[in-house]
């Protein structure tokens, strides 16, 4: 049972935002720092990607791990109401995910998916982003 009223959760709901999330701008204050130039949303590519390193060829997702089913994590958790609602939601967005990275890779682009779960770590952002765009291992200060 939820333990919110229809009215409250629906608010809650509505506050979940699509761009400039706080994962999202965790990573582009990492990639930023590195010296990486980026462009954001990029409506022109398949999924609009969160970041995209036109030089380098790399789109970036930043998925929150509830929305876009994050296996084997505690945060891809199943709501316990509505659950043949939750249930075709999440195989939706999960092969809409698939489809567009797809797309993506056909066109040439390298995509990397960050999780929120991960985003701890700034280190190891540091390092897939490093590693991807093959940019040299001195910090840039």
């Amino acid at each position: 049972m939820d333990k919110l009223d229809p009215e409250r959760r629906s608010r809650n709901m509505a506050r979940v935002q699509a761009k400039n999330t706080g994962p999202e701008m965790r990573v582009r204050r990492i990639a930023h720092r590195l010296g990486l130039r980026f462009r954001l949303h990029r409506a022109d590519l398949p999924g609009k990607p969160d970041l995209v390193f036109p030089r380098h060829g790399i789109a970036v997702f930043v998925h929150g791990c509830f929305w876009h089913r994050h296996v084997d994590c505690k945060r891809a958790s199943i709501p316990a109401t509505r659950l043949e609602f939750w249930e075709k939601k999440f195989k939706a967005n999960v092969a809409r995910d698939l489809k567009q990275q797809t797309a993506l890779e056909a066109s040439g682009w390298t995509v990397l998916v960050f999780w929120e779960c991960e985003l701890k770590d700034e280190s190891s952002i540091e390092e897939r982003l490093r590693s991807a765009t093959n940019i040299s291992l001195q910090f840039k200060s």
